[in-house]
């Protein structure tokens, strides 16, 4: 009996302590419920006038130095835009090449406001959020300001032509150390050093500067120039003295205009300074053949025919020149034969150049120091020499030989019978022009022994037979039976002969005489 009344006892304890535990935590929830609702009830009037007040930017919150305060999007927007529209004309000074200050303003470089989001996300403060969250963000606004950087950006493209406009002109091309031949010695010119901007770089240094780092006042930005020195030295040219190769043709039956052309395009040649590894261009020397560059109508090859055009006889120059150089063991990188073989060298040794059909002769210095090029006319002969620095043994010798490999004569003359042209008119390209195929051949001596013989070119020139045009207009019946039976002979000098017959004057007799 005392055993099952004590276990009860225990059970009903267990049980009591069990009910009063829930009524604790009902309690509990009540009075959390209660704070909660103590809570809102104090955080409503404040949330309230929020909700009213959505439209405007809170307390407290900038745009880097602008106070946003009260303002709605647009307002927001106006002001700030007002700031970057003022920060436009604010100098900023630009180094160019030799460091020459070249002063913009941001507005020419493309400035821009480039985080318009900044004023939603300043409108949106102590708006988005739960309310607790904006409850403290509106209490940490009264301790402390929120700013939002104003972000600026640059047109790449406005920044790159302004740069072409503005500091590119101050690019300076360097000028390599020069030569002048005076009085039989040498001058060396002093050389300038070159600038040139890089403007890809320079771009990208400016919009990342004004971009990252400008603090919005006046400000000097160091563009990216490369400095490029003078080519050459006093040293280096100094070496230059030596007659490496020489060589001399003459134009003595030349009449006036072309001995015109041969002078003019060795004066445009003389004084021209190769310096190692560089290639000659005798094309961007000499031309343009026209008269305001000095030369006259002179006889030219074109199409197996010899004619005049301006310039004629500037291959006597190229030639010259040509054979100057093989001398001085050049790398010659172009060069053509004539079409038709010319008298002032041997077949092989001629070089041609042409204009309209864009034949050049060029040569690219192969030695160790630079070559100079002296030019100059005297009685009808050119002549050439070629400077530099001689570094061959001195019992080494140098000489080309021409080998003739097959001679075409041309046939009879071609002659043409013209009935438009009056009996004596005689029209003929001059003498003929017997083909060749040759070949030019370099050979090596060593103190009078040959050590080498090399080929240099292979040239073909065509055989072009004398024409003629001959008129056999007349009325005279046996006149033009004796002008057509010349031309059939295929001879232009007996057409000549005959001619001459036909239009002498008739022989005149004395009366006095057939009177005896």
């Amino acid at each position: 009996m005392g055993k099952a009344a004590g276990h009860n006892s225990i059970w009903m304890n267990e049980e009591s302590g069990r009910q009063r535990g829930r009524c604790v935590m009902k309690r509990g929830k009540k009075w959390l419920l209660l704070g909660c609702l103590f809570l809102v009830c104090m955080l409503l009037p404040g949330t309230m006038a929020e909700a009213a007040d959505s439209d405007t930017i809170k307390n407290g919150i900038y745009a880097d130095n602008i106070e946003l305060s009260g303002m709605s999007a647009a307002e927001a927007e106006q002001v700030i835009n007002a700031y970057v529209e003022g920060l436009k004309s604010t100098e900023i000074t630009l180094l160019a090449a030799g460091n020459q200050a070249v002063v913009v303003t941001a507005g020419e470089l493309g400035i821009a406001w480039g985080n318009p989001e900044l004023v939603e996300e300043a409108l949106a403060v102590g708006i988005r959020g739960n309310v607790i969250e904006r409850y403290k963000m509106l209490k940490d606004l009264e301790k402390e300001n929120l700013v939002y950087p104003i972000q600026l950006t640059f047109d790449l493209q406005t920044i790159g032509d302004v740069l072409l406009e503005k500091c590119v002109p101050y690019d300076v091309k360097a000028v390599p150390y020069g030569l002048v031949r005076e009085n039989d010695n040498f001058r060396i010119v002093e050389g300038r050093v070159g600038y040139a901007l890089d403007v890809e770089m320079s771009i990208d240094k400016v919009s990342q500067y004004m971009a990252q780092e400008w603090d919005r006042t006046a400000c000097t930005i160091g563009l990216d120039v490369a400095v490029d020195e003078p080519r050459g030295s006093v040293e280096e040219l100094s070496k230059v003295k030596d007659i490496l190769g020489s060589y001399t043709t003459e134009y003595v039956s030349s009449n006036y205009n072309r001995s015109a052309n041969v002078d003019n395009g060795c004066k445009l040649i003389n004084g021209a300074l190769v310096y190692p590894g560089e290639e000659f261009s005798m094309h961007a020397l000499v031309t343009p053949f026209t008269a305001a560059n000095g030369y006259y109508m002179a006889g030219s090859y074109m199409n197996g025919q010899v004619v005049d055009s301006l310039g004629g006889g500037i291959c006597q120059v190229s030639t010259t020149l040509y054979n100057a150089l093989l001398l001085a063991e050049l790398e010659i990188t172009e060069r053509y034969n004539h079409s038709m073989i010319v008298t002032y060298v041997e077949p092989s040794a001629d070089a041609a150049i042409s204009e309209s059909s864009g034949k050049d002769f060029k040569f690219v210095n192969n030695l160790e120091y630079p070559v100079y090029i002296e030019g100059y006319t005297k009685n009808k002969h050119i002549t050439f020499n070629i400077y530099g620095c001689e570094t061959r043994d001195p019992d080494r010798e140098v000489r080309y030989e021409s080998k003739v490999l097959e001679v075409n004569y041309p046939p009879s003359d071609k002659i043409y019978a013209d009935a438009s042209r009056p009996l004596g008119y005689v029209s003929d390209s001059g003498s003929p022009h017997v083909g060749y195929k040759a070949q030019l051949w370099k050979i090596v001596t060593e103190n009078g022994r040959e050590v080498s013989r090399t080929q240099v070119n292979s040239s073909s020139y065509k055989m072009v037979p004398r024409s003629a045009v001959v008129g056999t207009a007349t009325e005279d019946p046996s006149a033009y039976e004796e002008i057509m039976a010349a031309i059939g002979t295929g001879d232009v000098n007996h057409v000549r002969d005959v001619l001459a017959i036909l239009l002498a004057p008739p022989e005149e007799y004395d009366d006095d005489e057939d009177d005896e």
